[in-house]
């Protein structure tokens, strides 16, 4: 299995990236921001939930298959483009309510979670960065490769829910007093709505 040494620089450079500037932890924020940190808490579950069917299909070479396939690149691509651009949608129509403003997320906690697993598998990014990341910190002498790629992706699930649970947290609570205000909750959501277009456009964008 993994190496002390290795599990801590994995866990370390796990935790930087988490805290990296991407899709996942803008939108993370976004939705602490304008839905309060328990939209926060379950949109991160679900990248998680995403990113644990990534570890599985890199694990079983299933998403080296996918990486291949230029038509699944292609689609994937479009469907995720249009998942953010439906975001950016419902964020600029959201309503503002005075008995509602900041008290609960705009969405259940089931359709939060839901929405972070399908924005990670619909990022056709995350298959390569997969792919690039993992192989790197395993060892083929300290036993199975499909469990130590496993294990690596549990150990990068973990620093994303740390890296992910800060921002959480902080961006909640800077927001909370702005989301007494309809002004500032309807520029909140104009904001994110905004974020999520651009998020959009620039994967609709992107090469492999």
């Amino acid at each position: 299995m993994l190496s002390i040494h290795t599990t801590l620089t994995f866990f370390a450079v796990s935790l930087a990236l988490g805290f990296t500037p991407g899709p996942d932890n803008i939108a993370v924020l976004m939705q602490s921001a304008t839905h309060g940190r328990k939209a926060g808490l379950f949109i991160t579950l679900g990248l998680c939930g995403g990113l644990v069917i990534h570890t599985l299909a890199v694990a079983l070479g299933l998403a080296a298959v996918f990486a291949a396939s230029a038509t699944a690149f292609a689609v994937l691509k479009v469907l995720g483009a249009t998942y953010l651009a439906y975001l950016a949608w419902g964020a600029f129509r959201a309503p503002v309510s005075h008995a509602t403003m900041g008290a609960r997320p705009a969405a259940s906690p089931f359709q939060m979670f839901t929405r972070g697993i399908v924005m990670n598998l619909t990022n056709p990014k995350v298959v390569f960065f997969f792919l690039a990341l993992l192989p790197q910190f395993v060892q083929a002498e300290r036993g199975s490769v499909t469990l130590q790629l496993c294990a690596l992706g549990l150990i990068f699930i973990l620093a994303t829910l740390v890296a992910f649970g800060t921002i959480t947290y902080f961006s909640a609570t800077f927001s909370a007093g702005l989301r007494q205000s309809a002004r500032a909750q309807r520029g909140l959501n104009y904001f994110a709505g905004s974020i999520f277009l651009g998020l959009a456009v620039r994967l609709a964008l992107t090469e492999r």
